[in-house]
């Protein structure tokens, strides 16, 4: 791809296909951040990985229920969650990059989407421990 063509790509992505791009203020900027969020969410539910994820942990708070887990145990289950659902965006994003700026297939371009999915891993690592970790007390208990 010329550097052209990146560029007009580049100016079109930013301006949403055409014209400048209008700042938001005050409680228009609120309610366009929360849209951005929202249609943020949507897309990462197209992503096989983060329905997953979402199914498992919807288990997990079951289980939780079931064990009769302490209120501070669901607390840290969903800050722990809503990291690694952070993290899936984020490696997603990586990706798409990635695949937008060398689609060809490189050293380089593999190196860092196997870094974002390690990040993804490390956190699927500690949801999986605390999880454990939580039955574990409620069986031992």
């Amino acid at each position: 791809m010329s550097d052209k063509k990146l560029d007009q790509d580049s100016d079109e992505c930013a301006a949403g296909g055409g014209g400048p791009v209008r700042k938001e203020t005050g409680m228009r900027h609120l309610f366009a951040t929360l849209t951005y969020s929202f249609d943020g969410y949507k897309y990462a539910f197209r992503e096989s990985a983060f329905r997953q994820e979402l199914v498992v942990f919807c288990v997990a708070m079951v289980l939780f229920a079931i064990s009769g887990a302490a209120a501070v145990h669901y607390l840290i289950g969903l800050i722990l969650f809503l990291i690694l659902i952070a993290f899936e965006a984020l490696n997603t994003t990586i990706e798409h990059i990635v695949d937008r700026v060398s689609p060809e297939k490189s050293e380089f371009g593999k190196q860092v989407k196997d870094l974002g999915s390690f990040a993804v891993f490390c956190l699927l690592c500690a949801n999986g421990i605390f999880a454990l970790y939580v039955l574990a007390q409620a069986i031992l208990a």
